[in-house]
This record gives C-alpha cells, sequence and structure tokens, in this order.
C-alpha cells in the first residue's frame, strides 16, 4: 500500500467544505488537511458544540476521505508575530478583537 495522496484545503476555503469533499474524492485524494478558514474547520465551533467534530468526521465518510491534519496556519501565524494591521484580514474577528497587538497575540495562543 502506496503513501496517502491528502489535500490542504485552505487554497480552496471560498469553496464550502462539502463541495471540496466531493471534488477531492472525484481528483483521487485519499483524504484531507483541513484548514481552520471558511466553513472546514471553525476551532470556536469544536470548542463550544459537542456534535461539531462527529458531523465533520461524517462529512468525510460520506465522501470516504480521511482526516490527516488540522491545520491552523493563519490563528497560528498570529501567536508570535509583530502583529499589524495586515493581519486583520486573515485573523477571525474573536482573534483579531480591538487590533491591540499583545491581545491578539494572547488570542491566538
Amino acid at each position: 500500500m502506496g503513501r496517502p495522496v491528502t489535500l490542504f484545503t485552505g487554497q480552496w476555503a471560498d469553496l464550502k467544505l462539502e463541495d471540496l469533499c466531493r471534488k477531492a474524492k472525484e481528483f483521487g485524494y485519499d483524504g484531507v488537511e483541513l484548514a481552520c478558514w471558511g466553513d472546514h474547520f471553525e476551532v470556536d465551533k469544536a470548542l463550544s458544540d459537542d456534535t461539531y467534530c462527529n458531523r465533520k468526521r461524517d462529512l468525510l465518510d460520506k465522501y470516504d476521505l480521511k482526516l490527516f491534519a488540522i491545520s491552523n496556519h493563519l490563528v497560528g501565524q498570529a501567536v508570535c508575530d509583530n502583529i499589524d494591521a495586515r493581519h486583520k484580514v486573515i485573523l477571525p474577528p474573536y482573534v483579531w478583537g480591538d487590533g491591540n497587538p499583545d491581545g491578539v497575540n494572547r488570542r491566538a495562543a
């Protein structure tokens, strides 16, 4: 058995996850690395809704796709970055907050 071929969903965040899963399966991928933007994986929802992760798994199962990783590149960047106005467009509002750099770093962490 060869290595699984996976797709990072970040480049496709403008598509709904279900549409992307259908396409990924049609393209021949074995699984995905879910990006934490778009509706692909939302950390705040995973923390606040006990059914959220299972629903994501069910969606992947529907298309016979495996989940190999969850990627939090954009918010993860803000943990140690020197925060400036450019971050506002890549961060969710609950992380950006008032834009105060120390607060952004803390919320990102």
